[in-house]
């Protein structure tokens, strides 16, 4: 597979076209922001960690019968993709209070709750990715309503199988971001990223974070948090 010219970069990525039109190769860079951009720094590591354990993920979800982008990991840090238009609607499943939820509604981090909920965010940087509901999205015209029902339907299946692979290795899903998009024939497929940029892990028993808000927070080790849900994951050394 041939590296063409790039066509995209992102906070966490950069994507090369290659000579098939309908598959890119994605590299993922060791950035980190935070705060909606504001905060700027580098986890070392981050780019390959992030890599592998997507497509790690990646691969066991489309074997439970998750459609995804994911083709073949190239190296560390490269994976051949299916070229999709991503759908512009942000997906956030929690399983636990934290984050902005528990700023939001006024509750302290760590209830957990009786079944996952389910947000969309706006995915538009220039408005901040605000907050909206299914008649939002459909108003703007971002997904049709069987798009929404089946990224729910599929959200859903993702969150219950990410929970028991997490629990295998002591960890807690407390929430996480998916991006879906939509292949040349209009497949809606899971896209993007599975890892501690856009999930919240904690570990099972201290409850330690193993996931970006070490970044966010300034809590300091970032880099071996995400070493060890590698670690834990892949059996990494």
């Amino acid at each position: 597979m041939q590296k063409l010219e790039q066509i995209y970069e992102g906070k966490a990525k950069k994507v090369f076209a290659t000579e098939d039109p309908n598959l890119v190769i994605v590299s993922y860079k060791d950035d980190a922001t935070a705060l909606d951009g504001l905060k700027k720094g580098t986890i070392i590591g981050k780019g390959a960690i992030n890599n592998r354990m997507t497509n790690n993920l990646m691969s066991r979800l489309e074997k439970a019968g998750i459609p995804t982008h994911f083709v073949e990991e190239l190296s560390d840090r490269e994976t051949v993709v299916k070229k999709v238009s991503i759908v512009p609607l942000e997906v956030i499943i929690r399983n636990i209070s934290a984050g902005s939820f528990a700023k939001r509604y006024g509750v302290e981090e760590g209830i957990l709750f009786d079944a996952p909920t389910i947000e969309f965010s706006y995915k538009n940087d220039d408005l901040h990715d605000p907050l909206l509901n299914e008649y939002h999205a459909l108003a703007l015209k971002l997904a049709t309503k069987e798009e929404i029902d089946l990224i729910k339907t599929y959200a859903f299946k993702v969150n219950d199988l990410l929970k028991a692979y997490m629990k295998e290795i002591g960890i807690d899903l407390v929430d996480f971001k998916l991006e879906f998009g939509k292949t040349a024939d209009g497949t809606i497929v899971l896209a993007d990223e599975i890892s501690p940029d856009t999930c919240r892990l904690w570990d099972e028993k201290t409850h330690d974070k193993l996931d970006k808000d070490r970044f966010r927070r300034d809590m300091g080790g970032a880099e071996e948090a995400y070493e060890e849900v590698m670690r834990r994951l892949m059996g990494d050394k």
